[in-house]
């Protein structure tokens, strides 16, 4: 329980009118403070009123970026108390539509608040609805409220807070591919990619002279007819392939509400659904000061927990050096597509990259662009330095490509579709050259 600023102002217009009639012998400016002197022996001597509860529950606990969640706030107004004020706290992300944002000290703390004005008649509860909208992917604990409790004269309250329980998992928003790279291999599990290998499938592979024993149904009577001898067809099995996307965490870099670990995100949760959704296998691995992976798998399952593991994803500072040996060799299957997102920043991680390509995978990299996340120069040395940065990244490109390794660049603002694109049209006319 705590005085308002109510009960200063009372007091103090009391003291004055009644120091003023004393000073100046006149009754009638002691008459006009009585009333500020009655109410405030009344105002203090009423009950103090009771903390009020809360509960806030949401309509589901899953989202993508950009929905609407549905937030039940449940009050229920202690005693003596004529209305109450609540004040939400949401995490960076989280916002409320209709709430007044506003700074509040909480536990010492100055965090960002939703206020919301209730009035609550009584001990009877209240349920209001609160729209919150989804601005960007992450974890965020819901339920953080301050209620403040007045009495019939609002010069003695009432504080009391509540802890959130509620955990909003908010997923990014995958971006629209219409293609995907294909990879060089595929694995001996049923799928929907075309195998370059011969055997029980659907496409066309061609024609081969009958051996005993063969299916009578995969004869192939007009080539029979023509050559006077039975002929069989040949067909491409329909198997799926393994996909790991690769993400590099060493490096960060942020402007306004954009950083480069949410673009790369971004697109490896699109990449992630593109690909489970023609059957392949899809992994994980998370290379940065926190080493994070997935073995490879198919299925709703799978898409789950890519899902959690890169809400989990973030960007860890650390010093300390390291290679393509700390990552399991069940993360990275043989034969496996590596899809890199990497800003190229970290010597680690190119240094990782190269290594992958040198044991023989397919490798292809987004580079999540750090130039859009440069501010703009303001003296020539400063330009210099620019233009020597971008030199460098041009020739660590090259050296790359020298690998037969695609490297696209993507800022997040093209659709991830066209960078998909390039991918492939340069991969249809790379050739490796070993360095």
């Amino acid at each position: 329980m705590k005085r308002t600023g109510k009960l200063s102002v009372y007091a103090a217009l009391a003291a004055a009118c009644l120091l003023a009639g004393l000073v100046l012998g006149r009754v009638e400016l002691v008459a006009l403070g009585a009333p500020f002197a009655v109410f405030l022996v009344v105002g203090v001597s009423w009950r103090p009123p009771s903390p009020a509860k809360a509960e806030v529950s949401l309509d589901r606990v899953r989202a993508l970026a950009g929905e609407e969640v549905e937030a039940a706030l449940t009050i229920v107004n202690g005693s003596g108390a004529s209305w109450v004020e609540a004040a939400v706290f949401l995490p960076e992300g989280l916002r409320m539509q209709g709430g007044e944002r506003r700074g509040e000290r909480t536990r010492g703390r100055k965090r960002q608040a939703d206020r919301v004005l209730l009035r609550v008649a009584g001990e009877e509860g209240r349920v209001v609805r609160l729209p919150i909208n989804c601005e960007r992917w992450g974890s965020f604990r819901v339920g953080d409220v301050l209620l403040t409790s007045k009495g019939p004269t609002g010069l003695l309250v009432s504080d009391s807070f509540v802890t959130g329980r509620q955990l909003l998992r908010v997923y990014p928003r995958p971006d629209w591919i219409r293609s995907s790279v294909r990879p060089e291999q595929t694995q001996p599990f049923v799928g929907n990619r075309v195998s370059k290998r011969e055997g029980e499938g659907l496409e066309f592979a061609g024609t081969r002279p009958y051996v005993h024993g063969e299916r009578p149904r995969r004869i192939n009577w007009r080539a029979t007819t023509m050559r006077r001898e039975l002929y069989v067809n040949e067909q491409h099995p329909e198997h799926n392939a393994d996909v790991v996307l690769f993400l590099d965490t060493f490096s960060e870099a942020r402007r306004f509400d954009e950083s480069i670990l949410s673009l790369a995100v971004r697109a490896a949760a699109s990449l992630a659904d593109h690909y489970l959704a023609t059957r392949d296998r899809v992994g994980l691995v998370a290379f940065g000061g926190l080493l994070r992976w997935l073995t490879p798998a198919a299925g709703e399952v799978q898409r789950y927990r890519i899902a959690e593991a890169l809400l989990e994803t973030e960007s860890v500072l650390s010093f300390a050096w390291k290679d393509l040996e700390v990552v399991p060799k069940r993360a990275l299957t043989p034969q496996a597509l590596v899809i890199a997102l990497s800003p190229l920043l970290d010597q680690r991680s190119v240094q990782a990259l190269l290594d992958v390509r040198r044991r023989g995978f397919d490798l292809a990299v987004i580079e999540i662009s750090p130039l859009r996340f440069v501010g703009e120069s303001v003296d020539p040395l400063t330009d210099l330095a620019l233009r020597l940065w971008r030199l460098w990244r041009e020739t660590l490109r090259y050296r790359y490509e020298q690998l037969g390794v695609a490297v696209v660049t993507w800022d997040g603002t093209t659709p991830l579709a066209g960078v998909m694109e390039e991918v492939g049209a340069f991969r249809r006319f790379a050739r490796y050259v070993p360095v």
